[in-house]
């Protein structure tokens, strides 16, 4: 689940291709989660056939910046990161 959104299409994932990136990935989530009280549901899993998204979804927030859900969902998260686009 990331907010509104529900299904195993939105949920958070660290892909890897290496043993080496497995291995920084998963301390970097032992590190983070001694730090929070709820469990850390980001899954940590190896990288496979990669298919890249069709146009109309490449570079999505630039595109649509004043859409109702990049204005309410992604910039509040982008402004957390101190992130302008």
């Amino acid at each position: 689940r990331q907010g509104a959104d529900v299904g195993t299409q939105y949920r958070s994932v660290i892909f890897y291709e290496t043993e080496e990136q497995r291995e920084r990935a998963e301390r970097s989530k032992a590190a983070y989660q001694q730090t929070l009280k709820s469990e850390i549901v980001t899954e940590i899993a190896p990288a496979k056939v990669f298919y890249r998204a069709e146009g109309y979804h490449q570079d999505y927030y630039r595109k649509n910046k004043y859409e109702p859900y990049c204005r309410h969902v992604i910039q509040p998260k982008l402004e957390k990161l101190h992130i302008e686009l």
